[in-house]
């Protein structure tokens, strides 16, 4: 009796030796290598246009004075674009190294910066020229130099990886350091920018060994060979969308503590940094590449972070009027606006007994 196969069901994932994971390691053909390098470039262009146009939309709206941000269509126009580019940058995993996707991120810097001049009118300075400069030159040396092999990411691969001894010694050492960096961020006060980004950047390892294996598992998927029936899977998505969360908590505490100035550059190096170091731990891209390659990839990526520096550098702020802002000699009924707020010394000030007198200071002077 003749045996029948079903091609669509891969077998069930084991472990095997290092020998016969690196026969699943194949070169990738060039279209599908650049397929990932331009979906990443396209995305991050998109998200500098959205960013821009919900820029835009703010200083609109601020302007008229009359709804909400979020009822103007031109910023949901902004967010729509904003979760194309990020899914755009999501693919890319699927068909690129990650060491180099996400140093890729420079292109969103550097096309923010031309939008902004272009568009909204800004003033370009010599240091986002020198800086754009850099960035390009750097992008071009990440592109050329980066390795050009990658895995097929299968459920198989992945449980490997997960296991094997230097990945789980990388992930020991991780959540040592992070339990010690929240331990000084939480209970001991230490609100420092490098604190928070080291946080955040810990936690984008994590987000980026399981976006390309979620991403290359789909990839996969879609090419015939199904994955998402493995628990590993659901594993790595979880892992996603909890490292992104707690990624997003942070960095909008670094936003709120510290100027965009600081945080954009800081945060692009960190997050580079820490998923090069992700790709080369966890997926070994790193593995078989010459030393000039490593060389001048580790040179591009250090032109890429002055790039951003100096572009990020010293942004002119757009100062939007306070609406809720009532002007001292503006109070309604008021003659007396030395009795309206409390001295900065006393130890009434901002507390409610402060309120308390200004609300008995307001029933004074109307009275």
């Amino acid at each position: 009796m003749e045996n029948i196969s079903h091609p669509h069901v891969p077998p069930p994932p084991r472990l095997t030796s290092p020998e016969a994971h690196r026969a699943e390691i194949l070169e990738n053909p060039l279209q599908t290598y650049l397929l990932g390098i331009i979906i990443s470039i396209c995305g991050n262009v998109l998200i500098s246009i959205s960013l821009n146009i919900q820029k835009y939309a703010h200083v609109r709206q601020s302007q008229r004075g009359s709804k909400p941000y979020y009822t103007s269509v031109m910023w949901w126009c902004g967010v729509i674009l904003m979760g194309i580019g990020e899914l755009g940058n999501f693919a890319a995993y699927g068909f690129a190294p990650a060491s180099l996707i996400a140093p890729l991120g420079c292109v969103s810097v550097i096309a923010s910066a031309v939008i902004s001049v272009v568009f909204l009118k800004e003033t370009v300075r010599a240091s986002d020229i020198v800086g754009g400069t850099l960035a390009i030159t750097g992008t071009y040396l990440l592109v050329t130099f980066a390795p050009h092999t990658s895995t097929h990411i299968t459920a198989h691969l992945v449980q490997y990886y997960a296991v094997s001894w230097h990945f789980l010694l990388y992930l020991f050492f991780e959540v040592i350091i992070f339990c010690i960096l929240l331990y000084l961020y939480k209970r001991r006060n230490v609100k420092h920018i490098i604190i928070v980004m080291l946080l955040v950047a810990l936690l984008a390892s994590l987000t980026v060994i399981s976006v390309k294996a979620v991403s290359g598992m789909i990839t996969e998927s879609i090419k015939g060979q199904l994955q998402l029936i493995y628990p590993i899977f659901y594993v790595m998505l979880v892992i996603m969308v909890a490292s992104c969360a707690f990624q997003i908590k942070f960095l909008n505490q670094a936003m709120k503590m510290f100027d965009a100035t600081e945080v954009v550059p800081i945060n692009f190096v960190f997050f580079t940094a820490s998923a090069i170091v992700a790709g080369i731990v966890f997926y070994q891209e790193f593995e078989g590449l010459a030393l000039l390659n490593i060389f001048m990839f580790l040179f591009g990526c250090l032109l890429s972070f002055l790039g951003v520096f100096l572009i990020a550098r010293n942004r002119p702020k757009i100062k939007q009027q306070n609406q809720n802002f009532i002007p001292m000699d503006r109070i309604p009924g008021s003659r007396h606006t030395d009795k309206v707020q409390p001295e900065a010394k006393t130890s009434t000030y901002g507390s409610l007994a402060a309120k308390l007198m200004c609300n008995r200071a307001g029933q004074t002077d109307d009275s």
